[in-house]
């Protein structure tokens, strides 16, 4: 497995797998673009040409990042692709303190977070649109 840094031409091939992994609160194209024009940290995993999945980090001050996203195909998961994309942005992350936002309903998300040390600080109530699903907020001191 590769680790690459995310460029605007993998805008494309990350829009399927964004559909599938958010569904009606998939993010679109034009909000990967602003991502990266805010130069925020964003890799994609490889296997050779197939996309594995992609992760993103925004370092807002010397002290302090957020998880954007993490998203792996269902046909990859379990291959360890979302802890590695984790690992890489806790390394790029240093030496701040990283928080989050996941699905209150995702378990699996939340128990790879609490295995690198992340715990629940917050709620934030019907954070995700439109499914209005709450978001569970976790950090990790650095």
């Amino acid at each position: 497995m590769e680790i690459e840094r995310f460029r605007w031409w993998h805008i494309a091939d990350v829009l399927p797998l964004e559909e599938e992994a958010f569904g009606a609160e998939k993010w679109s194209a034009a909000m990967f673009w602003n991502e990266l024009a805010q130069r925020n940290f964003y890799v994609v995993a490889r296997e050779g040409e197939e996309l594995l999945g992609y992760a993103g980090l925004a370092v807002t001050d010397e002290h302090e990042s957020w998880v954007q996203t993490i998203a792996v195909w269902r046909a990859a998961r379990k291959r360890g692709v979302g802890r590695r994309l984790l690992e890489t942005l806790l390394e790029r992350a240093g030496d701040r303190k990283v928080l989050l936002e996941v699905a209150v309903d995702n378990h699996a998300a939340q128990r790879l977070y609490a295995s690198y040390d992340f715990e629940p600080v917050g709620i934030r109530r019907g954070y995700y649109q439109p499914s209005n699903t709450d978001a569970l907020v976790m950090m990790r001191d650095a």
